[in-house]
């Protein structure tokens, strides 16, 4: 599990493809590598990948052609600037939110204003995750823990304040960037509830959740 806050920024140096699977080099200078261990993970852009090698400032992981798929792994190449992230600890400060490394889809950024003392990241965002998206809440964006300011029908809106621009590879986003997207865990999860957990096997029983419950109970803003 990950907090979606960086540790550092890497950058690929290699790309081997083994034909069922491309193995990764990551040079990772600014990243403690001391504690790494073989078969840790380490989030790359806000990914989960294994630890398959490592030494004091890098680490090798296999990625397979379904995350290169599912991923804007498709798109990175020699040189690639990459956010890093490694698995929290129990005595960790949780300073973001839920990160499993399972990316839900990948968005593009569609507009950047420059607004002086900040930001603004437009990212069009895949219609089969729209409706966990909401405003004020979490999504991670290449691995990086944000809060969603503003939300239209197809699109989010990020304020990224200078800090955040200076320690991850989002300064150097464009117009057409393609970026990982993973929604909070917790959205997914409620919606399974709602459902009933319908889908795990056909003797899933009726929850007793609902849009009522949910607002009695204080996790919906009543008007």
């Amino acid at each position: 599990m990950f907090t979606g806050i960086i540790e550092a920024v890497g950058e690929i140096s290699q790309l081997h493809n083994n034909g069922s699977d491309i193995r990764l080099t990551v040079q990772c200078h600014d990243l403690d590598m001391t504690d790494v261990a073989l078969g840790d993970s380490i989030a790359t852009n806000g990914v989960c990948l294994t630890v398959v090698e490592f030494g004091d400032n890098y680490y090798c992981a296999d990625v397979s052609q379904e995350t290169i798929k599912y991923t804007g792994f498709s798109d990175y190449c020699t040189g690639a600037k990459v956010n890093l992230e490694k698995a929290m600890l129990p005595t960790s400060r949780f300073g973001g939110h839920i990160v499993s490394g399972h990316v839900d889809g990948v968005g593009h950024v569609t507009k950047i204003i420059d607004q002086q003392k900040y930001i603004e990241v437009w990212v069009h965002m895949p219609p089969e995750i729209r409706h966990y998206i909401a405003h004020k809440g979490s999504i991670t964006v290449d691995g990086v823990s944000l809060t969603v300011n503003e939300i239209t029908e197809d699109e989010f809106m990020l304020w990224l304040i200078p800090h955040t621009l200076e320690k991850t590879v989002i300064s150097t986003y464009k117009v057409g960037t393609r970026v990982n997207l993973e929604v909070d865990v917790i959205a997914r999860y409620l919606e399974r509830l709602m459902q009933g957990g319908h889908g795990a096997n056909n003797q899933a029983p009726q929850s007793d959740i609902s849009m009522a419950f949910l607002a009695e109970n204080g996790y919906l803003n009543r008007k």
